[in-house]
């Protein structure tokens, strides 16, 4: 029985890749409208962040989001994201 490949994305934080499945998508529209992308389906230009408080908290302190993406992430996203690592760890 063939094994399926495992994809593998690289957290914009912390520089580690990881499974696919173990990071979320933060994703910026043709429009500049930078939003969460929990299916990893929407189109436009992605950057994957582990789904821990500490990444979420390296990227907002270093604006690494914001220079992946080029666009201005608010910081609604960044409270959205933490909530999403709140509900994650429980």
């Amino acid at each position: 029985m063939n094994k399926r490949k495992v994809p593998m994305r690289k957290c914009v934080a912390s520089q580690e890749m990881k499974p696919k499945q173990e990071l979320i998508r933060i994703v910026r529209s043709k429009e500049g409208e930078v939003k969460i992308d929990p299916t990893g389906k929407l189109n436009g230009r992605g950057a994957y962040l582990t789904l821990d408080r500490e990444c979420i908290l390296k990227a907002q302190k270093r604006n690494i989001l914001s220079n992946h993406l080029k666009a201005n992430v608010d910081e609604e996203i960044y409270k959205q994201l933490l909530t999403l690592a709140d509900k994650e760890t429980q």
